[in-house]
């Protein structure tokens, strides 16, 4: 099919249903909702508010559509779920990443579910699929980000339990979540982690306000342990699995992320492609002037070849080969691609696209922030050179 911003899915009849019905539910509902209620992406969220979108998301069937029937999914697959997710965040809307169940949902648990016990399933994990609870991820550490071996967090065996200490920082969903998977290294060994449910009201552990990133979304929250007794029934996976169960999670998360990262584009795309049309200057049209004209061509070029290696990527993991250096691949590329279209949004809307509070200046920030969350280019760079070199 000829290339086009918004993606047609012809040649898959289910996923163009999909695409429709979510793009009218977008359109039709959950914009006009936040226009009325002046939800936007720096608003401080309630749990009442996320619960709304889960349910309504949840009857219209894209709560955990990714995840299998036999959970309540429709067990879409990784190139499915990439169109729905790119369509979600094109939409502009704040309270996209809760749909699917991105912040704090069902896209949070899918990749756990095959470490966990039958009573950690039904105690934890199907209560998030059905909207029941939030679960919030935490393996950062201050002084322990791409280099996680440096987190200080531990574990110590006492009985029946494990006495976790410590500091997290940067736990997305936390200020919401009903529960943590907290990775944290054993007291008894420096090269030993392992991975933890713990329940936020556990006596012990703090939820604290967390900084706010560049994006303004106040999603994040810090996890403080002081003496904090879990059970040894919680240890998620085997001792000693934390950190593949944490950095297998990442590498999934960095592929899933990319289309997320092209729909922000892709709306910083039409607003300037509205802005060129209306704007006139000096006689005309923005879009008249051949300047205009190039740089929309290099964000829509950006955002075909960010797009082909996604799909690409997400094909092969659909065939269930390893994905690993692809992985990096796409989000170092699309990281760095969506965060120049945004930056030639800007330049677009002039003094428009400088303005707080300005939903292309708003863009441009929260790309900008995606250069360096799950992995900072540097960092990708180095694990495509380890792996082919």
């Amino acid at each position: 099919m000829p290339y086009t911003l918004t993606p047609r899915y012809d040649d898959n009849p289910r996923l163009q249903e999909l695409v429709g019905r979510l793009r009218a539910y977008l359109t039709d509902e959950l914009l006009p909702y936040e226009r009325a209620h002046g939800i936007t992406p720096e608003s401080r969220l309630d749990r009442t508010t996320l619960e709304g979108v889960w349910k309504r998301s949840a009857e219209l069937g894209f709560y955990g559509i990714s995840l299998p029937p036999e959970l309540g999914g429709q067990g879409l697959n990784f190139t499915e779920l990439c169109a729905l997710k790119e369509e979600l965040t094109a939409s502009g809307a704040a309270l996209s990443h809760s749909v699917l169940g991105d912040m704090g949902g069902p896209l949070r648990v899918g990749a756990i579910l095959k470490y966990a016990t039958d009573e950690q399933r039904e105690r934890y994990l199907l209560p998030v699929v059905r909207g029941e609870r939030a679960c919030c991820f935490s393996l950062t550490e201050q002084d322990a980000g791409s280099d996680v071996r440096r987190m200080r967090t531990t574990a110590t065996r006492d009985g029946d339990s494990y006495v976790l200490n410590g500091h997290k920082v940067f736990s997305s969903a936390a200020p919401f979540a009903d529960f943590a998977v907290v990775v944290a290294r054993m007291a008894d060994s420096e090269e030993t982690y392992s991975a933890f449910l713990v329940d936020l009201d556990t006596p012990g552990c703090r939820v604290l306000e967390g900084a706010v990133p560049m994006s303004g979304q106040r999603m994040e929250g810090d996890l403080v342990f002081e003496d904090c007794r879990v059970p040894v029934a919680n240890l998620l996976g085997e001792a000693g699995q934390g950190l593949r169960i944490g950095i297998g999670r990442i590498t999934l998360n960095r592929l899933l992320h990319c289309p997320s990262l092209i729909g922000a584009a892709r709306r910083a795309w039409d607003l300037s492609v509205a802005h060129a049309k209306t704007r006139v200057a000096f006689g005309q049209p923005l879009l008249a002037l051949q300047a205009v004209q190039h740089k929309l061509a290099d964000m829509a070029t950006d955002l075909y070849a960010a797009r082909s290696m996604v799909l690409a990527t997400a094909a092969k993991a659909d065939r269930g080969e390893n994905i690993a250096v692809e992985a990096n691949m796409c989000k170092l590329f699309t990281a760095e691609a969506c965060f120049r279209a945004a930056d030639q949004a800007v330049q677009i809307h002039g003094k428009d696209g400088l303005t707080r509070g300005h939903e292309v200046e708003q863009i441009f920030r929260s790309l900008r922030m995606y250069r360096i969350v799950t992995g900072t280019s540097e960092i990708h760079k180095n694990a495509i050179v380890k792996a082919l070199v």
